[in-house]
C-alpha cells in the first residue's frame, strides 16, 4: 500500500457541517471512509492556515486514492489535494535507476 498526503479546505458549506458535527465525529468518518476503501488513517489534524485539515493516510493504489478524491470533492463540503508519499528507501531505489533526459535547449 502507498502512503498519501491529504490536505484539505473546507467550503462555507463544509464548515458549517464541522461546526455541527464537531472535529472528532469528522475524523470517525474519514476513517471509516479509508477503511472501507482498503486502506487506513495513520493521522489527522486540524490546523490553522491555508489548509484546515492534514492527513496521512495509506491507501491500496492510485487508483483508490484518485476514486476517493473525486468522491470528497464531489461533495462540494471540501475542496481535497492528494500528495503521494515515497518513503527513503522508495528514494533509493529511484536513485537507482537509469533515465535519460534532455534538459530544454540542451
Amino acid at each position: 500500500m502507498a502512503l498519501y498526503l491529504l490536505q484539505a479546505r473546507y467550503t462555507t458549506e463544509g464548515v458549517r457541517g464541522l461546526l455541527k458535527e464537531g472535529g472528532s465525529k469528522r475524523r470517525v468518518v474519514v476513517q471509516k471512509m479509508l477503511e472501507q476503501a482498503g486502506g487506513r488513517l495513520h493521522a489527522m489534524y486540524y490546523s490553522l492556515g491555508e489548509d484546515d485539515v492534514h492527513l496521512i493516510a495509506e491507501v491500496p493504489d492510485n487508483t483508490t486514492a484518485a476514486a476517493l478524491s473525486m468522491a470528497v470533492n464531489a461533495s462540494g463540503a471540501v475542496q481535497l489535494k492528494t500528495t503521494a508519499l515515497l518513503t527513503a528507501e522508495e528514494v533509493d531505489a529511484a536513485i537507482k535507476k537509469t533515465v535519460s533526459y534532455r534538459a530544454p535547449g540542451g
